[in-house]
């Protein structure tokens, strides 16, 4: 499963912040990020401006990497609520975030020949990336075979009990 996040109205804001500023703000949203996502077993593969590129079950590590990337997507969201709202009682600038989850096949690698860098392509991330940029500011949109995956997963817990 892979997850994109990116921040509403980032160029507005990058424009008004100094760098100094923009770069605390960065820093201090995506440790959280970093975080969040080392709690819940995702590999991050890289942050792109404002964007954070997250994957859940590579190499099969993870059988519920679905759920796995849900739960670390809500908790992200949660941080950026409350972040928020501690900028707006304070009257300073704030991003707000948009979160994109798809969950199907990836091809990864490293490539490079002067600076490696580990990747990953496919339909599942370029769908990833579409299912952020349709989001609403705030919200994690799913793909339907994220919903699907964990619609299994909440049949097999409830058949559990």
């Amino acid at each position: 499963s892979v997850m994109f996040t990116d921040f509403k109205d980032f160029s507005r804001i990058s424009e008004i912040l100094t760098p100094e500023e923009l770069i605390r703000e960065l820093d201090y949203c995506f440790a959280a990020f970093d975080t969040i996502t080392l709690k819940y077993g995702i590999e991050k593969i890289k942050t792109m401006g404002d964007s954070y590129l997250g994957v859940s079950g590579l190499n099969n590590e993870a059988a519920n990497h679905t759920l796995s990337i849900t739960l670390a997507a809500m908790e992200i969201q949660s941080f950026m609520h409350k972040y928020m709202n501690d900028k707006k009682a304070v009257g300073e600038l704030y991003f707000d975030n948009k979160i994109g989850i798809h969950t199907g096949d990836i091809i990864s690698g490293v490539v490079g020949k002067t600076k490696f860098s580990f990747d990953i392509w496919g339909p599942t991330v370029n769908i990833a990336s579409r299912m952020q940029s349709s989001c609403e500011p705030g919200k994690i949109n799913i793909s339907e075979s994220t919903k699907k995956r964990l619609n299994l997963i909440s049949s097999l817990l409830q058949g559990a009990k």
